[in-house]
């Protein structure tokens, strides 16, 4: 097994512009290049209210990791296959998750695409995996059939991403039993925050029956709008909840978002210079600090 290098962050100086989310802006350093890759972290991207960005978010985190050298696994566990049509992959034909999840016996090879992005595999997902909870239901274990899945192709990857429904249903348990941390995308709108408590709930009852080991890796503000008195008081709010838990990094709303997705590829291909490309760099560069992502 390799030691992977951490990243570090850059201390501030007493210059130091204020962030969104009010405490002085950091930088974080270009991770260093890994010796070699496994075994994977495992992450979900997880929130019951849709619409908040968690598959823009694992589509652009996942590339972003890649783009440093990172061997990244995004698993589209959402049956609308946003994160496959995402990333340019027609789900219609061939297997899907819906297919390792009912057959132990799929070599997950065989369900395995890559993407346009060097570095960056997907196991998509169709309207199939809707029915898997129907399937699963009287299954010996079925919290646990994603993390035997993803098992076999740890050692292959150095993070993989799992792209979860907005619901608090089995295929999300399953994801959460499955991952080493959660990161949670929360959309700066007041709606939005009254669901995350029921959120941290089922976290702390999957850590305490199914995975004792799960750990919040952060929540990301995503949708932020700093013309709007609204958005920095929902943020505001976050923080206090929060604290330490809220990543420094804020994601803005932006049309590239959805033209990005209408052209299959993350916003970091689409447009680089862009200031929501960067912050999903800076995403990537910060998990890294956190320790989060090897």
């Amino acid at each position: 097994m390799t030691e992977k290098t951490r990243g570090t962050r850059k201390a501030p100086t007493d210059d130091t512009p204020i962030g969104p989310t009010g405490r002085p802006y950091q930088g974080f350093a270009t991770p260093p290049p890994l010796d070699g890759h496994g075994p994977a972290r495992i992450i979900a991207l997880c929130n019951q209210k849709g619409g908040v960005g968690k598959t823009t978010t694992t589509i652009n985190l996942a590339a972003a990791l890649a783009s440093y050298g990172r061997r990244v696994l995004a698993v589209d566990f959402d049956p609308q296959g946003a994160l496959s049509a995402g990333l340019g992959i027609q789900t219609h034909e061939g297997p899907t998750v819906y297919d390792l999840l009912l057959d132990a016996k799929r070599d997950l090879h065989d369900v395995l695409v890559s993407s346009q992005i060097d570095g960056l595999d997907v196991i998509p997902a169709n309207i199939d995996l809707s029915a898997a909870e129907v399937h699963l239901v009287n299954e010996v274990a079925r919290e646990m059939i994603l993390a035997r899945v993803l098992r076999r192709v740890s050692s292959e990857y150095d993070v993989i991403l799992i792209d979860c429904q907005p619901s608090l249903g089995l295929l999300t348990v399953n994801a959460l039993t499955a991952s080493h941390g959660v990161l949670i995308p929360l959309e700066c709108e007041f709606f939005a925050l009254r669901g995350v408590a029921l959120l941290i709930e089922t976290i702390d009852k999957v850590r305490d029956r199914l995975n004792p080991s799960i750990t919040l890796d952060g929540v990301l503000a995503t949708m932020y709008d700093p013309r709007t008195l609204h958005s920095r008081e929902v943020l505001e709010r976050v923080v206090e909840a929060f604290g330490d838990d809220v990543l420094e990094t804020v994601i803005g709303r932006t049309v590239k978002f959805p033209d990005a997705s209408v052209a299959g590829i993350p916003i970091t291909k689409y447009a680089p210079e862009h200031a929501a490309a960067q912050a999903y760099l800076r995403l990537a560069r910060e998990l890294v600090a956190r320790g989060a992502v090897a």
